[in-house]
């Protein structure tokens, strides 16, 4: 099998792992929990609502009845819930091998949390921010654990404003802006967490994927809109099924040849489909000082600290 034709095959024996997939109840999270079962590991399936992630579970040990998948609720935009989640998890694991921040919403209406946070930037990467930072000393105490964040090309598009992170009342907000901010976000938390991982001597990594064009729910609110139905013959002959969407992510979380800072991506024409490759990311998600700026408003706004 060349490199360019990397799929689960390659995935390596993954038993004694314990691997926390967020949003793991469908699209790419659900295809990334199967394969992590599949090979042994101990899959936390993170999920806001605990009833779909149990069917989903079903569906998994159906056809696979020595998968280890626990689930467990997680609603990354309730910081209370992001807390609890880690207690819970706590109290049963010592360990933790890969963190998979996979889940995220997308293009959505402008709405506010209950932390009164824009919503695609809480879910995508305030959430996710503070998950990691809570789960750190778990990490810290797995040799060469990892931290794979989940973007997409979309971050070619995305913009910092550290004046107007949040889009307060919904000044200046569109969704397509909200969400390409959100994901070139998910690259700068990914360096930034490496250089944090490196100058604290920590044996952990952090890598980053996207998706390319992948057909999962994640636009399932799209689908009403007249573009999207005039567009929709044509982007499905464009989209890839979520098995291959999935690949970069679960290349980036277990493949042994995987560094630290690498990228992965589809191989194809403008990564929009293919085999999981690295590829590269817009210069602006290497700026150090945003993200530095990003780190900084992130454990503001989340009370999350790293230490």
């Amino acid at each position: 099998m060349t490199p360019n034709n990397w799929t689960i095959a390659d995935i390596p024996d993954l038993t004694g792992k314990t691997i926390i997939v967020t949003g793991g109840n469908s699209g790419l999270g659900f295809e990334s929990v199967k394969a992590f079962a599949w090979k042994g590991a101990s899959v936390i399936m993170a999920c806001r609502t605990v009833a779909k992630g149990e069917d989903a579970k079903k569906q998994i040990v159906k056809f696979l009845p020595s998968a280890d998948i626990t689930v467990m609720r997680l609603d990354l935009t309730d910081l209370e819930s992001v807390r609890d989640f880690v207690s819970n998890f706590k109290k049963n694991h010592i360990r933790l091998d890969v963190l998979l921040n996979n889940a995220g919403i997308m293009m959505v209406p402008y709405n506010v949390t209950k932390d009164g946070f824009e919503s695609q930037l809480a879910t995508n990467h305030l959430g996710h921010f503070a998950l990691t930072g809570l789960l750190l000393d778990v990490l810290r105490n797995t040799p060469k654990s990892r931290v794979v964040n989940v973007s997409s090309l979309a971050h070619k598009w995305g913009e910092m404003d550290f004046n107007n992170l949040l889009y307060e009342n919904g000044n200046g907000y569109s969704p397509t802006k909200a969400y390409s901010r959100s994901k070139l976000s998910n690259l700068l938390f990914t360096y930034e967490l490496q250089r944090f991982f490196e100058q604290h001597k920590i044996d952990a990594i952090s890598l980053a994927s996207h998706p390319g064009l992948s057909d999962t729910n994640l636009a399932n609110h799209l689908v009403k809109k007249w573009y999207f139905r005039l567009l929709q013959p044509i982007l499905f002959r464009m989209f890839q099924p979520p098995s291959m969407g999935a690949l970069p992510e679960i290349r980036a979380s277990v493949d042994p040849g995987a560094s630290a800072n690498e990228f992965y991506g589809p191989g194809g024409k403008r990564q929009m489909k293919g085999y999981p490759v690295t590829v590269h990311p817009k210069m602006k998600a290497h700026d150090k000082e945003s993200a530095r700026k990003l780190w900084e408003v992130s454990e503001k706004l989340t009370s999350v600290t790293y230490s």
